[in-house]
């Protein structure tokens, strides 16, 4: 007889099921989108999601296919000293865009500019990925403020990886990675933590 209910385990359920999670992040939202809810738009149980993908930020990582967990970046960027933050953010971003991983950074920025749908995934993955993980991890008392500090220095970082992986700007583009530390790092220092008159009330 002809097996019914859920579909079992096979070579096209990851893909069900990042199908009905890119679905469900985009229209949902991640807060809104659930572990459950994903499932059964895939048509699976939620314990196949759990086996295939874990967490459910691995998941949404997953379905946008990142190069990096922000988390570890944030993470490795925020160990040491304060005032050095912004160069090993750089140091660190180019280490992965440089490496294997490379590759699917630049197809996730070409996707995001591609369709509304992939520019909403892409705006859930800084806001709840990047600026909810960094505010508290760099020490950034005031959320508010933090979080447009983030977002400035991640639009650097961004606007860096455009010109220099996608576009291919010269002399960007074949600049060594230490002259694009030198270069951008200080920038994204003084985004995350110094003076920004006419942004923030002087103190």
């Amino acid at each position: 007889m002809r097996r019914t209910g859920r579909r079992p385990g096979n070579p096209d359920t990851r893909e069900a099921i990042l199908a009905a999670a890119r679905t469900a992040f985009a229209e949902k939202g991640y807060d809104g989108a659930s572990i459950r809810g994903i499932a059964t738009g895939a048509g699976v149980d939620p314990a196949l999601v759990h086996h295939y993908f874990g967490t459910k930020d691995k998941l949404f990582l997953a379905t946008m296919n990142a190069p990096m967990d922000p988390l570890d970046v944030i993470s490795k960027a925020a160990d040491g000293p304060r005032e050095q933050t912004g160069e090993r953010f750089v140091r660190i971003f180019l280490g992965i865009w440089d490496g294997p991983a490379g590759a699917a950074g630049v197809a996730l920025l070409r996707s995001t500019v591609g369709s509304e749908w992939t520019t909403k995934l892409f705006r859930e993955f800084i806001l709840t990925q990047v600026l909810r993980r960094a505010v508290p991890r760099l020490g950034l008392e005031d959320e508010e403020e933090g979080r447009l500090r983030v977002t400035l220095a991640a639009s650097q970082m961004v606007g860096m990886a455009m010109a220099r992986y996608v576009i291919k700007v010269e002399p960007l583009a074949s600049a060594p990675s230490e002259v694009v530390v030198a270069a951008i790092g200080p920038a994204v220092q003084r985004y995350l933590f110094g003076d920004l008159p006419g942004v923030f009330p002087a103190d």
